[in-house]
């Protein structure tokens, strides 16, 4: 897991606040103070260059190829690409290029106007996924030869580029010293302590890129299985972190204030904050007060209160307990 050295701070106010369950305003105003000041820093994931695309030269196939890649990307959706309402973006994808560069690789790169292109995606009623996107870590159970593991990864980075999602293949533990599967909770802080905000895991014997492998997707919102090849462990990655398609409630960033019972110690408060800021389409979460066992948090999320309401309807840690309209309330219940 990632330290921080505000963490102290935090123990000790989380400490005061268990043992002053009586306390007085004075003493909560001081201990939300630290709180706010020490609060972890947001997990905003990693920003993906979506609009940079590789191009075999400049003509106008060659753009309309370019543009294609591009809309997959800002969408997160593989349909984007032959969308009847995103085909005049590939009709006229000379009108959105910003300019022309070399890749990292020396590679000829179109750049396209992010702002025009994303304008034209939200006129034509289709969402668009946030560039910054959680950075996920995969690993392949049990461990591949290195010729293996090196052919897995080119076809896993292939098609995560195509996606539009930052991923990393490394091959970690899964199981504890016992031989025992480790559970959500442990990959997890195994995968955040490689600067990851979620863990993909392939079970199967073999990594060829049709190979039907066992996929267990892990963040702090969700948890999924599914089977499928090389490919589909990232295509279906994608298709569950994309948000909803097309609607008002997928544009808009509104204000909610969620009340959180249930954090009575250090570890719960992390997990509780780690988790609000992981949730897909949430901007920010910052404390806005604290009492014995509860924290309440401001936060900014896609499609407000009932955006955020339908995200967290997924998280296994979190029940809801009460509210309405911006302010609702939940209940925290830690694995195990």
């Amino acid at each position: 897991m990632l330290l921080y050295p505000p963490l102290r701070a935090v123990a000790r106010a989380i400490h005061t606040m268990s043992r002053a369950r009586s306390n007085s305003t004075a003493t909560r105003g001081l201990v939300l103070l630290c709180l706010m000041c020490c609060a972890l820093p947001c997990r905003a994931g990693r920003a993906v260059r979506v609009y940079e695309v590789d191009i075999d030269g400049q003509s106008p196939a060659a753009l309309q190829g370019a543009m294609r890649e591009a809309l997959v990307r800002a969408t997160g959706r593989r349909e984007s690409a032959d969308d009847p309402a995103l085909a005049s973006l590939v009709t006229d994808a000379l009108r959105y290029v910003k300019t022309y560069a070399t890749g990292p690789r020396g590679e000829p790169q179109v750049v396209f106007d992010a702002a025009a292109v994303e304008q034209a995606i939200g006129a034509a009623g289709r969402s668009v996924w946030p560039r910054e996107r959680p950075f996920t870590l995969v690993v392949l159970d049990p461990p591949r030869p290195r010729a293996a593991q090196d052919a897995a990864r080119v076809e896993l980075e292939r098609v995560a580029a195509v996606r539009g999602l930052p991923i990393s293949l490394i091959p970690i533990a899964t199981v504890d010293a016992a031989g025992n599967p480790l559970g959500a909770d442990a990959l997890l802080q195994a995968a955040q302590r490689y600067g990851a905000d979620e863990i993909l895991v392939g079970h199967g014997q073999d990594a060829g890129p049709n190979t039907q492998l066992q996929w267990n997707l892990y963040t702090r919102a969700l948890s999924a299985s599914w089977s499928g090849s090389l490919a589909d462990g990232i295509d279906h990655t994608v298709d569950l972190l994309v948000p909803q398609q097309g609607t008002s409630l997928a544009q808009a960033d509104g204000e909610a204030r969620v009340e959180i019972d249930g954090v009575n110690s250090l570890s719960a408060y992390a997990a509780v904050e780690r988790l609000l800021q992981s949730v897909p389409g949430v901007r920010r979460a910052n404390i806005a007060a604290v009492d014995a066992g509860s924290v309440t948090f401001d936060v900014t999320a896609r499609g407000g209160a009932a955006g955020l309401q339908q995200e967290l309807a997924a998280t296994p840690h979190l029940v809801r307990a009460g509210g309405a309209g911006t302010q609702v309330v939940y209940r925290y219940q830690p694995q195990g």
